[in-house]
C-alpha cells in the first residue's frame, strides 16, 4: 500500500483559499465599526460604512465605544492596527469573491506580507554565512570538549542553547547537524543516545513553542494581531523558564538513571550498534572553537540584542529589523573573510531555504484579503465572540488552546496559522477583557 503523505502547508492554505472564496457566496456580508490612533494628531478615527469621525485619544471614548483596552496600548504603540468596535456589527450587501479574486489573492498576500517576507528572507541568509563559517558546529564541540566528565551541566547547558536557539530564531530543522556531533559525547559519559537526542529534540521544541522573539511566529503573530510583538514578552520569558526547568530536569532524571543502570535504557537493545557507529567519532571531531568563530557567534547573537533594543525603545519596526540582520551578515562575512562571490552564493541559499516559509505568509495573508474582500471576516467574528462573550478567562484561554491545537495538527507552519487565524481569533480576547498577546502566546 502507497503511504499516505500529508500536503504541505502551501497546498492547504491554497485549499483553504478555496474553500474561503466559496464561503464568501454563502456566508452573510457584515463590518463592524473600526477604531484607529493617530499618533500625529493624538486623537480617534471612527470609520463607519466608509465615513470617518474623528474623536479625541482619550480613556473616556473608548468607554463609550465598549472597548476594554487602557489607552496606553494605543498611545505606545502596542495596538497600531484598526480594531473593531464591539456591538457596531452591521450586515452588508454581499459581495462574492469569484475565481479571479481567487487566483489573485497569493499575489495581493505577498505584496501585502512583503515587510514580513523580506525580514524571513534576510535572517535565512544569515543563518545560511553562519552555516558556512562552521560556528554553531565549533561552538557545541567546544562545549562538549570543555565539559567532558561533568556531562550534567552538558546536559543543561546544551539545552538551554538549543532552546534559546529556538525561541529567538526558530532552530528546529538546522539542528540535525548537532546528532553526530553531540551523541558520542553522551555515550562516552555512560549515557545513552536518547539524552543527546532528548537535549536536542526537546530543547528546539521547547524554544519553538514557547517563541519569545522568534519572527517566524510571535513578530507575525502579534502583527497580525494588530500589536507590538513585545507586548506579552514577560509571560512568554516566564513560560520558557518553567517548561526549560522542567524539561532539563527531565532529562537529568532519566540521564542519571541510564548511568546507573544501562538496562534502564529506552535503546538499550540497540546499545552496542550506536556504540560502533559512534565510538571513535568525538577522537574525529577536530573542530576548532577559535577566537573569530567567537567573535561571529558573538556578532550573531547581538543582532537580536539590537533588534529588541530598536523596537523597544526606538520605534523599529520592519525595515529597521530585516536592515540589522543584513548588516550582520555582512559583518560575520568580513570577520569570516569570505570571498564576496561566495557570500552572495551563500546568503541567496540560505534565504532559499526560507522561501517555502515566505511563500506561506504571502498565501496566508491572501486568505485574509479574500475574508475580508468578501466581508465575511467581521461575520465569522460576529459569531464567535457572541459564543466567547461572558466567558471566564480561564475557560476562555483553554478554549482557545484546544482550538490551536486542532488547528496545528492540519497546519503545521506556525507562521501560516499566524497571519491566517490572528486576525478573528485576536480581538475575541477584547470581549473577555484579555490582552491580545495572550492568543498570541496560545
Amino acid at each position: 500500500m502507497k503511504k499516505v503523505k500529508f500536503p504541505t502547508a502551501q497546498t492547504i492554505l491554497l485549499g483553504i483559499a478555496i474553500l474561503v472564496a466559496i464561503l464568501t457566496w454563502f456566508i452573510p456580508a457584515g463590518k463592524y465599526d473600526s477604531l484607529s490612533y493617530n499618533a500625529t494628531n493624538n486623537t480617534f478615527n471612527k470609520i463607519s460604512q466608509g465615513k470617518t469621525e474623528v474623536l479625541p485619544a482619550t480613556q473616556e471614548t473608548l468607554i463609550s465605544l465598549g472597548i476594554k483596552i487602557p489607552i496606553t496600548k494605543f498611545t505606545t504603540g502596542a495596538i497600531y492596527k484598526p480594531i473593531g468596535i464591539p456591538n457596531t456589527y452591521k450586515e452588508l450587501d454581499p459581495q462574492p469573491q469569484g475565481l479571479a479574486a481567487l487566483v489573485t489573492s497569493p499575489i495581493k498576500g505577498i505584496i501585502a506580507a512583503s515587510d514580513i517576507i523580506f525580514l524571513i528572507l534576510i535572517i535565512g541568509g544569515l543563518i545560511g554565512i553562519m552555516n558556512i563559517t562552521g560556528a554553531f558546529d565549533a561552538g557545541i564541540a567546544w562545549l562538549a570538549k570543555t565539559l567532558k566528565g561533568r556531562e550534567s551541566i552538558l546536559i543543561i547547558l546544551v539545552t538551554t542553547l538549543i532552546a534559546a536557539g529556538g525561541t529567538t530564531f526558530g532552530l528546529a530543522e538546522e539542528t540535525m547537524a548537532f546528532y553526530p556531533i553531540l551523541i558520542p559525547v553522551f555515550l562516552a559519559a555512560r549515557y545513552d543516545a536518547m539524552v543527546g537526542l532528548a537535549c536536542i529534540f526537546l530543547g528546539s521544541s521547547i524554544g519553538t513553542m514557547c517563541s519569545t522573539i522568534n519572527p517566524f511566529a510571535t513578530i507575525i503573530a502579534s502583527d497580525a494581531a494588530g500589536i507590538s510583538w513585545t507586548t506579552g514578552l514577560n509571560n512568554r520569558l516566564l513560560m520558557l523558564f518553567v517548561c526549560l526547568t522542567i524539561t532539563i530536569l527531565y532529562i537529568l532524571r532519566y540521564a542519571k538513571r541510564v548511568q546507573r543502570d544501562p538496562t534502564k535504557s529506552l535503546v538499550f537493545e540497540q546499545q552496542e550498534e550506536l556504540n560502533s557507529l559512534f565510538g571513535v567519532a568525538v577522537e574525529k571531531n577536530t573542530i576548532k572553537f577559535t577566537h573569530r568563530l567567537r567573535l561571529i557567534l558573538a556578532v550573531f547573537s547581538l543582532c537580536f540584542v539590537v533588534m529588541i533594543v530598536g523596537v523597544s525603545f526606538l520605534d523599529w519596526w520592519f525595515v529597521e529589523m530585516t536592515t540589522t540582520f543584513l548588516i550582520g551578515a555582512i559583518l560575520i562575512g568580513f570577520i569570516a573573510k569570505i570571498k564576496e562571490t561566495v557570500f552572495v552564493e551563500e546568503f541567496a541559499k540560505g534565504a532559499g531555504t526560507l522561501l517555502s516559509v515566505a511563500f506561506i505568509v504571502g498565501i496566508a495573508r491572501g486568505v485574509t484579503i479574500l475574508m475580508e474582500d468578501g466581508l465575511i471576516s467581521d461575520t465569522i467574528l460576529y459569531h464567535a465572540s457572541t459564543f466567547t462573550e461572558g466567558m471566564n478567562k480561564g475557560v476562555f484561554t483553554n478554549v482557545m488552546l484546544l482550538i490551536y491545537s486542532g488547528l496545528s495538527f492540519f497546519m503545521p507552519s506556525s507562521s501560516g496559522m499566524a497571519v491566517l487565524t490572528m486576525p478573528i481569533m485576536s480581538p475575541l480576547a477584547d470581549t473577555v477583557n484579555l490582552g491580545r498577546e495572550t492568543i498570541v502566546d496560545t
